[in-house]
């Protein structure tokens, strides 16, 4: 059985899936990929304590501290290739970015994968988890902005809370 609960953020409504032990999807609601493999209407909207426990990481997190997604049970729905990506974007630090290539010398680091920054872009941008993986911290090798599944007006605003320059962020670049 899954559970559903909306969260109010500063950047509009997020939309929280879990079962009884582990979170499974973090959307802002209507984004690319906005619950895929799901039927939310069909999950109840009774809350869990993972819901609850997700709810004040956001809180915590739109408050300007820097919770870890540690402590947070996450079902990571996707394939190998998918998962490894996500793993490996939670190791990102608040406050910092990597770029597509960055991510795709830790793949090859990490598990062996010669892999394209498209196909990691790919996979970033199904991650199933908005926020809580980190995947706003991947920009493009030259500092610019690319997509992000909540669209750029996020992905701006959350770079912003980290402490972005907020300037360049209006430029669509961090650098």
């Amino acid at each position: 059985m899954f559970y559903r609960a909306n969260y109010q953020s500063p950047l509009g409504k997020i939309v929280l899936l879990s079962d009884h032990q582990a979170l499974y999807g973090v959307w802002f609601e209507q984004q690319r990929h906005f619950g895929a493999n799901y039927n939310l209407d069909a999950a109840s909207s009774s809350v869990p304590r993972i819901l609850e426990q997700t709810q004040q990481w956001l809180d915590a997190y739109f408050a300007g501290q820097r919770p870890t997604s540690t402590k947070l049970v996450v079902k990571l729905m996707g394939t190998i290739f998918q998962r490894q990506v996500w793993t490996l974007i939670q190791q990102v630090p608040y406050g910092k970015c990597w770029s597509y290539q960055q991510l795709a010398v830790k793949l090859q680091q990490r598990y062996g994968h010669k892999t394209a920054p498209r196909a990691i872009g790919n996979a970033v941008g199904r991650n199933p988890l908005s926020v809580i993986i980190p995947c706003h911290r991947i920009v493009a090798s030259n500092g610019n902005l690319t997509g992000y599944a909540g669209g750029l007006e996020k992905k701006r605003a959350l770079l912003a809370l980290e402490g972005w320059n907020q300037q360049l962020l209006q430029q669509d670049r961090i650098y």
